[in-house]
């Protein structure tokens, strides 16, 4: 059997090549759908109708001419969840500007970094976020600063950009050119803004959202994922508003607590988490009970989600978790478990309009059963990096883009993980993939998460490397050490299991919850 698997693209998903604005589709269809007095986005602040939040979107466009920035030029927005958000980036779309989120959590020289290197215009802070900017802020005597919230600073409020007259007619922009761009984690190196045409984002909406899940006008969707975030960005706001439903946004960190709040107070149907928050609320004393959700669907992604987390939660709210990879290349989830059709364990079968093969370091297609990098075509891949025509050579395959994951296909043909390229192990010359031994630990009662890592012995030899984050109440020792490496041993060949295990407080992990394996490899533990 064939390792790369085809699907077809459903002609209603297909975007119209030549003049076309995403901002145009997501926002004004819904006030030609008369659905101009629902409510769009709820944040920490209040509700917001479709027709309001247009108001505010051609608003901000007329500002940004007003202030001279033109077609093409960059605007950073650096914003917690809350309506300014969307107000912001759809507007900057509406007038043909391109907006570029970036994670909240940053450090001040990664901003200063993305400040030189998408040459913004304009940006758009959330007051609590400020301190981290001002050393920047004060080399810029030409850039334009708004800040967002309430804020003793010197710096012109948001709400200024709100107070002109609207833009009525939209930046006749082209469903190819440059519509935003999201820059990568930088889990592994310097950051790349990645840059999304104006078509990619409904498509992702009709493929992924329509397509899959269902998504409808009825819908309330919350996300943990925050919007700076790709699979944030779709599941916050491109999705709902791509059929007319409500987005909850919720400025704070998304703690099991914080998130149990959101589920019992504004009653989502479709809930979008990763795998850190869902075991954490498993393990959290906060976690609803299943009466008090109104949930029918939720989804994972960022990292692949352990078999017993899924199985758990499921037991739990009696509702699947559909797991799903995509990454800020392809902008949103491309191989994802349906409703009705979950594998645990698995990562499901591609989103239809997606095609995946599985290749090995040569790029020659690996056998049914063997592990291969991922390849994906598909119509939303980025169009590039800025400034960085080597990584975008080595990532953009011609219409393959690489994911950096490896992966084997079962008898059935559906996709299962086996950990990122440059996690990957070879013990004794054999493949050992570090998520497989995750899962087996983490299917151990004492143990909340794990992560694995090469480690080398005495002869040099690489070896697995478990670092351990137990559960409440359990105290680390030598004796769990042997049990926690038996443990493995029952469910995986010997060769696979830890030879060394380190408890720790917590895993390292990026804003949006991936562990970073390099920062334990790379440890002097």
């Amino acid at each position: 059997m064939s390792s790369e698997v085809h699907t077809e693209v459903n002609a209603a998903a297909t975007v119209a090549r030549g003049p076309y604005n995403a901002a145009v589709d997501l926002l004004f269809s819904n006030l030609h759908a008369n659905r101009g007095q629902k409510i769009a986005i709820c944040d920490d602040a209040g509700e917001y109708s479709y027709a309001e939040l247009a108001r505010r979107v051609q608003r901000f466009s007329r500002a940004l001419s007003s202030l001279g920035i033109e077609r093409e030029q960059r605007i950073l927005l650096c914003l917690t969840d809350s309506i300014d958000f969307p107000t912001a980036f759809l507007g900057a779309i509406y007038a043909g500007v391109v907006p570029v989120p970036v994670n909240t959590l940053l450090m001040p020289a990664d901003y200063e970094f993305m400040l030189d290197d998408s040459r913004a215009r304009l940006v758009v802070i959330s007051a609590g976020l400020l301190p981290a900017f001002e050393a920047s802020l004060k080399k810029r005597v030409n850039l334009h600063i708004f800040v967002s919230g309430e804020a003793s600073t010197s710096y012109r409020p948001f709400s200024d950009l709100l107070a002109g007259e609207p833009m009525v007619a939209a930046a006749n922009t082209h469903a190819d050119e440059p519509c935003f761009w999201l820059y990568s984690s930088g889990s592994t190196g310097v950051p790349k803004g990645t840059i999304h045409a104006h078509r990619s984002a409904m498509l992702t909406a009709s493929l992924y959202a329509h397509a899959v899940l269902g998504m409808q006008e009825n819908d309330v969707v919350f996300s943990a994922a925050k919007l700076f975030f790709a699979y944030g960005l779709g599941n916050s706001l491109t999705f709902p508003l791509s059929v007319g439903a409500t987005a909850i946004l919720v400025a704070e960190r998304p703690t099991p607590a914080c998130v149990a709040r959101v589920l019992k107070t504004h009653q989502p149907t479709i809930f979008c988490g990763v795998p850190t928050l869902y075991n954490a609320m498993l393990a959290s004393p906060e976690l609803p009970e299943r009466r008090q959700k109104r949930l029918r669907l939720c989804i994972s992604a960022g990292e692949a989600l352990p078999q017993q987390t899924a199985a758990r939660w499921k037991a739990h709210f009696g509702v699947d978790i559909l797991d799903g990879l995509g990454s800020t290349e392809m902008l949103h989830i491309f191989l994802s478990n349906r409703p009705g059709d979950v594998r645990l364990g698995s990562t499901g079968l591609p989103v239809p309009g997606y095609d995946i093969r599985l290749v090995d370091e040569q790029g020659a297609p690996v056998r049914q059963g063997e592990i291969g990098e991922l390849q994906v075509h598909g119509p939303t891949s980025a169009i590039g990096y800025w400034n960085n025509r080597e990584r975008s050579q080595e990532t953009f395959l011609g219409p393959w883009t690489r994911s950096g994951d490896k992966y084997f296909q079962d008898p059935e043909g559906y996709f299962v993980y086996c950990g990122r390229t440059d996690d990957m192990l070879k013990v004794g010359g054999i493949y050992v993939a570090p998520f497989e031994v995750e899962a087996a630990l983490g299917a151990h009662e004492k143990v909340l998460e794990a992560a694995v890592v090469g480690h080398p012995d005495e002869a040099g030899l690489i070896k697995p490397k478990a670092f351990i984050v137990l559960r409440a109440g359990v105290d680390p020792s030598e004796t769990l050490v042997g049990e926690l490496q038996a443990f493995v041993r029952t469910r995986l060949a010997a060769y696979k299991y830890p030879r060394w295990i380190e408890f720790m407080p917590e895993l390292p992990k990026t804003a949006t919850g991936k562990i970073q394996r390099y920062k334990l490899r790379d440890s002097k533990r």
